[in-house]
């Protein structure tokens, strides 16, 4: 009788569970069917992507008067021209002109439009240009930098660094939905990006005790029957 009793209550909380994890579950299942059913090269939109122009070695000159121990200095392919992109000890980054060695303005109008056109390779027009200011960026640039967003008319978005010109990021309107996705998938809606959060861990948990209690009693269900 104990033994019943005891296989009662867990058939009560096995229901009890069900029906507090079972909206998480299903959402974990539909969104994670939508991301690995789609080709994730094309979510990331790696079609699209524009190689860089190749750098004439000829006539490079190192930047001059950095004026502090730097970290890094990578040599770029830009639109007006190879740059040194210079990483500093105190992870400041500035762009140099690899012609004159003379530090580089930041990014313009006229130039966001020029990088975003160089860095896409599909055939749809450049809708315009945007400029968020440092921690306004949209979530799909993961940067607290300041941006250029050049928006494309079949959804596509290339965001570029106002300081150093580079593109940070190429992404497709599937990709957004992805991330959309991936931000339920992991329960972090807003920053899509800490899956170690205390949602997650606490319905997984509660998820996995359900399916355990399930067993169980799947497990005695069936060695009833045999008994009768």
């Amino acid at each position: 009788m104990a033994r019943q009793r005891i296989m009662q209550r867990f058939a009560r909380w096995h229901i009890w569970l069900g029906w507090a994890v079972g909206l998480p579950i299903l959402m974990w299942a539909v969104t994670g069917l939508w991301m690995v059913a789609r080709p994730i090269e094309e979510v990331r939109g790696e079609h699209l992507c524009a190689h860089p122009a190749a750098i004439d070695p000829s006539g490079i000159a190192f930047p001059q008067n950095i004026g502090e121990p730097i970290h890094e200095a990578r040599l770029v392919s830009q639109p007006d021209g190879p740059a040194w992109i210079v990483t500093a000890a105190d992870g400041g980054r500035w762009r140099y002109s690899a012609r004159f060695g003379t530090a580089t303005p930041p990014v313009v109008e006229d130039e966001a439009r020029r990088i975003a056109e160089a860095a896409y390779a599909g055939e749809a027009k450049l809708a315009g240009v945007t400029y968020f200011p440092a921690g306004e960026a949209p979530t799909a640039a993961r940067s607290n930098a300041a941006v250029w967003q050049g928006r494309f008319a079949d959804g596509t978005q290339v965001y570029i660094d106002d300081a150093t010109g580079e593109v940070m990021a190429l992404r497709t309107a599937q990709w957004r939905l992805y991330d959309f996705l991936y931000g339920l998938h992991i329960m972090d809606p807003q920053a899509h990006e800490d899956a170690h959060n205390p949602f997650a861990i606490v319905f997984a948990a509660l998820s996995v005790l359900g399916a355990m209690l399930g067993c169980i009693l799947l497990f005695r269900r069936r060695k009833a029957r045999v008994r009768t």
